[in-house]
């Protein structure tokens, strides 16, 4: 019986969640580990985005994961251009209209969202926002995920995505992971953590 290793990364800013590209830009191979054979991105966080990715040899993870009956909670810190008022907040728990697949609108689902301050101890992204453009904090917990669903949702309400990270899905956080290091987790950490 194979033994499958997992991994936790923190993704950097401008790096693409894989491993292969067509084009040139930063890779999960330009990462300073060495990471087994096999070794693949469950799920993705687009390439503006940072924080936690989950690694593994594992190819039945992702199923499980992302397309099993069970949701799995994943919680984002997202920095937004200008000053968020309540009800804005309170459109985004309640749900708001985003453009999917094909244009057709869909209505995200009831969802937790708060107004934070600003992180303390933050890495430096390599965007920066200058000091004087007003912005708010906000930490977003999904359980659905369609393609730039956390972008897409500010953007509706009107404040752009200034910056997106992942911090934790279910138990399984970041950490003090800085940007680029990589964790490895037994199994039995990564299955119990991530509720599978």
């Amino acid at each position: 019986m194979d033994t499958h290793r997992y991994f936790i990364l923190n993704k950097p800013y401008n790096m693409v969640s894989q491993f292969v590209s067509t084009h040139p830009v930063p890779l999960l191979g330009d990462i300073d580990f060495h990471f087994p054979e096999g070794t693949h991105a469950i799920g993705r966080l687009d390439k503006e985005s940072e924080g936690l990715l989950l690694l593994t040899t594992n190819k039945k993870i992702t199923r499980l994961l992302f397309q099993g009956k069970q949701p799995h909670k994943r919680k984002y810190l997202i920095q937004v251009g200008g000053i968020i008022e309540d009800s804005t907040i309170y459109k985004l728990r309640e749900g708001v209209s985003i453009e999917v697949e094909n244009g057709k609108e869909y209505i995200t689902k009831p969802t937790d969202v708060n107004l934070v301050n600003e992180p303390e101890n933050l890495f430096s992204s390599g965007y920066v926002l200058h000091e004087r453009v007003p912005n708010s904090w906000l930490e977003i917990i999904l359980t659905e995920g369609k393609f730039h669903q956390v972008r897409k949702m500010v953007k509706a309400v009107r404040h752009p995505c200034k910056r997106l990270i992942r911090i934790s899905i279910e138990d399984l956080t970041l950490g003090n992971l800085k940007p680029g290091e990589v964790g490895e987790v037994t199994e039995e950490e990564f299955f119990g953590k991530l509720k599978l």
